[in-house]
């Protein structure tokens, strides 16, 4: 029986799910098979770049917060897939070293009309460097309510 049903998750509640310490080796890995531009594999053309320095993809971010929050809370809830978003954005570069903060807040909540099992979910996921934030996404998530509540 899963800890967290859709009636845990009220607007307002915010999960801390931990902290990130930005690999290079992994950083760089990732970069190469999914996104290999010369400012995500190459020190000296992302010194050369808006960047600075070598920079992580926006992608690889996304892919450790999603860790994050599977770690610490779908791991632990009636999850039921999500429908997609409407947005996502990276307002400032990721740096190997980096330790990132990820946290997920509750934005909205409703039982689903068509299919009272479950409930519709929006979410706020958020990466941030000290008060840098590098990472945003908002999202709908799909969670099962508690077998009473149905």
């Amino acid at each position: 029986m899963p800890e967290l049903a859709f009636e845990d998750f009220t607007p307002g509640r915010v999960f801390d799910l931990g902290t990130i310490t930005i690999d290079r080796g992994e950083m760089i890995a990732f970069a190469r098979r999914f996104d290999p531009q010369p400012f995500h594999l190459d020190e000296q053309a992302g010194k050369e770049s808006i960047f600075g320095q070598l920079a992580a993809s926006g992608w690889y971010t996304s892919g450790l917060w999603m860790r994050a929050y599977v770690d610490h809370v779908l791991s632990r809830a009636a999850a039921l897939g999500s429908p997609g978003g409407e947005e996502i954005s990276w307002p400032a570069p990721v740096f190997a070293g980096d330790v990132l903060t990820a946290s997920l807040e509750i934005l909205a909540a409703r039982r689903s009309r068509s299919r009272p099992e479950l409930g519709l979910v929006k979410l706020g996921a958020r990466l941030h460097r000290e008060e840098t934030v590098v990472y945003r996404a908002t999202f709908t998530g799909m969670f099962g309510v508690r077998g009473d509540a149905v």
